[in-house]
């Protein structure tokens, strides 16, 4: 058992008495030291010997007084002597030390003076022998009392699985995969933090890999093995004559050693890879963070990218504070000072209960538990201010690992899981001993997180944990949009929308949504999954969420709007994502987080009431439409070819088969699908309605072409498309306007303040992946261009993996145009949408996408938009909208009342109809 901080002080007084009137003819380093690392307990078995012999810069021999490998070095004087000196002199000699050798203090003293750098900090601590006492904890890295900080994208973590992932590589190499490779892994994972954590001795691990272990490997595998079953093993039942190096390890249990795993095999690479690993500070490694990284080791394509697969921390904590972490410590302010209050606030926060039904390696779980721990400190700070009256510190810990439940697809990730809570779980424990000066370990491991290997899905979460204990279900379930659904997949979203037709147009997630909601029913349990905010826009909104009200009255308590879920990896592109808060019950603290810029920091708005837009509004469902609700044109969309690309050409092409056949001119014309429009790239097709076919018949190319485009739909597994084939030189679904337009691109970058649209003509051939509105006026074009109808967009459309994707159904029809304008405003209007179009004409070598960058867009372009958006805001209100989320309430409201009066007039027509039918 390791000191308590107040035996450690005791002995530091007891030690200062004794050395600090020195004289130069006492001085002796040797039992100085001795005294002196005594004072932590610290044995010279434990440091090594004096006098290690190291090579200088100059070749010469030097003799390092003391080196205990990998944490501190030692050099002594005599009372008086120069200290700059000595520490000079100890920095010259660890450029003769290997790179595991390398310390993390040097200590330089002359028996009165201690002077300790931290060579990794580069900071100096200098006090006398009398002021020991007070500095004691300054050592607390020789017995691993230190408290850690861990940075997401710290080397140190991407090193270590690095190192790892070598380590898997040639293990995997000789044959030794799957679930023993995975297992066996883990076990070195848990070994490596051990010895560095003060679950084992410092380097007790690597010490006996280096002491007991062949250099070629030959005998390390069964060493190993040999390890593996001691710490498996009660004390009482070891051996009686078991090696005592091996005898000192101490007894782990929780099953993280009781398999019988098959027999290893190692060589001398393998062995240095392991030790290579041993070399590392694993007190430095977050168990959230390197148990992401560790599983990316174990796929070669994911190593690229090694970090891109972690959630960060800083993206954690925004879902758990609003969640609950908020909430305790506000109540924990209110009653710190309350001493009959703080154990029962101690109890209650003990006796929580968490689920992450897709919990990876632990990340969630990890960083709630230790935040909770973390929380547990302070209650115990506040009621028994740092010791006093406390005999034993496990008697006053409330909170273990057992709070935290976990469903896992992969059975690698869920024992990482497993590890990294008892990792979190002493991390914890050692600052609880530092704060409260006694030495607290929990060995052997008696409880453990219970992480169940399986489909979440298809798992019976009541099994995992009971809903009359679970406080709260986390996590960040996986990203799947349909098209990257696999068939067991689809047949999960098949098994848990059951009752529901449109269950195929769902995202993966939707399922942890729609089994959440059903599990919580008439509980008090609260959930938050991150998600990507398809969920949140297009058609999939209105199946999903309509579902989600209607079957288990979610209410959703926080959100945060769209963000990019992002780390500083290489090659990590982030993702769009929502946080969304809900529960199976209402309250009255709402929370929304906007985000001005998508990777910035949001601001907190308290709503009333948080629709499935995450707007402050009603829950209102938008489903596709097939006419306006509001008095405005239909609007179509673009001609379907289904012509195998023979009616599409080039400008090249083009004008090669003019050269043979320059009859054929009047037949080809401009076309324009959202990239030829935005980008004003130049294509050309061939347009044959109403062509007689005797100029058909006349052209060697036509008829090549149109005997290509048969056999191309005579092949389709569309019946339309094979009826089309019998007219191969028509579009095969044409929808070409007879006259002007106005075209609106299907998909656009979401960079974009506005959606680039235009007048076209009805020679201007158009595609399906644009749509067009048939002789649109200029007040049409100044509505959709505005930023109220791009904000409307920006919320209700779909997305094609970040990119906006308009829609007919869902946007257009849907929105609410300005109601009953004034001639005034619809003038402005006009007026204004002529100036944009004004401005865009007086740059004619630029295309759509230059003039809308937001990096060079033209400062005349900005001001003729602004003016025609300040029109269009004033049909709609006199007051001025000062924010997105404002403007989507407004139009919310208008939305239910055009839809109100739509309602009210199918009411109509059918009493109508069941009159006549009298």
């Amino acid at each position: 058992m390791a000191l308590s901080w107040n035996e450690i002080k005791d002995r530091a007084v007891k030690f200062s008495k004794e050395w600090k009137d020195t004289t130069n003819e006492e001085a002796d380093a040797k039992p100085f030291l001795d005294a002196f690392f005594d004072v932590f307990g610290i044995t010279r078995k434990k440091i090594g010997t004096f006098e290690h012999r190291v090579k200088k810069l100059s070749d010469a021999d030097g003799y390092i007084d003391l080196l205990w490998k990998g944490t501190i070095l030692v050099e002594m004087k005599s009372r008086g002597k120069n200290l700059d000196k000595a520490f000079q002199q100890a920095i010259d000699y660890t450029h003769g030390l290997k790179q595991n050798e390398l310390p993390k203090y040097v200590l330089v003293c002359d028996f009165h003076i201690f002077r300790l750098y931290d060579t990794e900090e580069q900071t100096t601590l200098e006090f006398t022998i009398d002021e020991l006492i007070q500095n004691v904890q300054s050592f607390g890295y020789l017995l691993g009392y230190q408290k850690k900080t861990f940075k997401e994208q710290d080397p140190a973590n991407i090193k270590a699985a690095e190192l790892m992932g070598k380590l898997h590589d040639r293990l995997e190499e000789i044959g030794y995969e799957g679930h023993p490779l995975e297992v066996y892994l883990v076990r070195i994972l848990f070994c490596l933090f051990a010895e560095d954590t003060t679950i084992f001795e410092k380097q007790q691990f690597q010490d006996y890999i280096l002491q007991r272990t062949a250099e070629d490997g030959s005998d390390l595998a069964s060493k190993i093995q040999e390890l593996f079953q001691v710490l498996n093993t009660a004390r009482d039942k070891r051996f009686k004559n078991l090696d005592e190096q091996l005898n000192d390890f101490p007894y782990v249990n929780g099953k993280l050693f009781e398999e019988i795993l098959p027999m290893a095999s190692f060589d001398s690479k393998m062995r240095q890879a392991l030790l290579d690993c041993c070399y590392i500070d694993w007190s430095k490694i977050s168990p959230a963070i390197f148990g992401s990284m560790f599983q990316s080791v174990m796929n070669p394509k994911e190593r690229r990218n090694l970090g891109a697969h972690y959630t960060s921390e800083s993206n954690i904590l925004k879902l758990i504070k609003p969640l609950f972490l908020d909430e305790l410590w506000a109540e924990f302010e209110n009653i710190k000072g309350n001493k009959n209050k703080l154990p029962e606030f101690h109890k209650k926060i003990s006796q929580l209960k968490f689920l992450d039904p897709a919990c990876g390696c632990g990340n969630f779980l990890v960083i709630t538990y230790r935040e909770l721990r973390l929380l547990e400190l302070e209650i115990l700070r506040a009621v028994y201010k740092s010791g006093q009256g406390i005999l034993d510190v496990r008697e006053i810990m409330l909170l273990d690992v057992d709070m935290m439940c976990g469903i896992e697809y992969e059975e690698f990730p869920a024992r990482i899981a497993e590890v990294a809570m008892w990792l979190i779980d002493h991390q914890m424990n050692m600052q609880i001993s530092n704060e409260f000066g006694q030495y607290f370990a929990r060995l052997p491991l008696k409880k453990s997180a219970k992480i169940v290997h399986g489909n979440a899905l298809r798992v019976d979460w009541e099994e995992v944990v009971s809903k009359d204990k679970l406080s709260f279900i986390i996590g960040n379930p996986p990203f799947l949009g349909t098209s990257y659904q696999n068939n067991e997949q689809k047949e999960d979203i098949k098994t848990i929308f059951f009752d529901l037709k449109s269950f195929g147009m769902l995202d993966y997630v939707s399922a942890w949504y729609a089994k959440a909601g059903n599990f919580i029913l008439n509980t008090s349990i609260k959930v938050a999954f991150v998600s990507t905010n398809s969920i949140i826009q297009g058609e999939q909104v209105g199946i999903l969420w309509n579902y989600l009200f209607a079957n288990f009255k979610i209410k959703i308590h926080f959100a945060h709007q769209t963000f990019k879920w992002s780390n500083e990896a290489r090659g990590n592109a982030g993702v769009h994502v929502v946080i969304i808060g809900f529960a199976n019950f209402e309250t009255n603290n709402k929370t929304i987080f906007q985000y001005e810029n998508i990777f910035g920091e949001p601001h907190q708005v308290f709503a009333k009431n948080i629709n499935q837009y995450l707007i402050d509004a009603k829950e209102i469902i938008i489903t596709p439409r097939t006419n306006p609700i509001s008095n405005n044109p239909k609007i179509g969309v673009g001609s379907a070819l289904l012509d195998g690309g023979n009616l599409i050409l080039t400008d090249e092409e083009k004008n090669d088969i003019l050269k043979i056949e320059p009859d054929l001119k009047i037949l080809i014309k401009r076309f324009w699908s959202a990239d030829e429009f935005i980008n004003n790239k130049i294509k050309w097709c061939f347009w044959l309605k109403n062509v007689s076919p005797e100029i058909i018949a006349k052209s060697n190319i036509l008829k090549s072409k149109i005997n290509e485009i048969k056999k191309f739909r005579l092949k389709s597994n569309r019946q339309k498309t094979v009826q089309m084939a019998e007219f191969p030189y028509l579009f095969g679904e044409e929808r070409q306007p007879n006259d002007n337009f106005l075209l609106i691109p299907k998909v656009s970058s979401e960079n974009r303040k506005y959606i680039p649209i235009g007048y076209m003509t009805a020679e201007d051939i158009i595609t399906d992946k644009v749509f067009a509105l048939p002789n649109s006026t200029l007040y049409n074009f100044g509505i959709i261009t505005s930023i109220m109808h791009m904000t409307w967009m920006k919320y209700i459309c779909g997305r094609l993996e970040s990119r906006y994707s308009y829609s007919n159904t869902i946007v257009y029809n849907n929105y609410p145009w300005p109601e009953n304008p004034s001639e005034k405003h619809i003038k402005t209007i006009e007026e204004k949408a002529q100036q944009v179009l004004d401005v865009r004409a007086s740059f004619p070598s630029s295309s759509l996408a230059d003039l809308y960058n937001p990096l060079t867009m033209p400062p005349a372009l900005v001001k003729a938009h602004n003016e025609l958006d300040k029109a269009v805001d004033a049909a709609y209100s006199k007051q001025a909208f000062k924010s997105e989320a404002k403007r989507m309430e407004f139009l919310f409201e208008l939305y239910e009342k055009y839809t109100a009066g739509l309602f009210a007039h199918r009411q109509a027509q059918d009493k109508k109809e069941k009159r006549s039918k009298k």
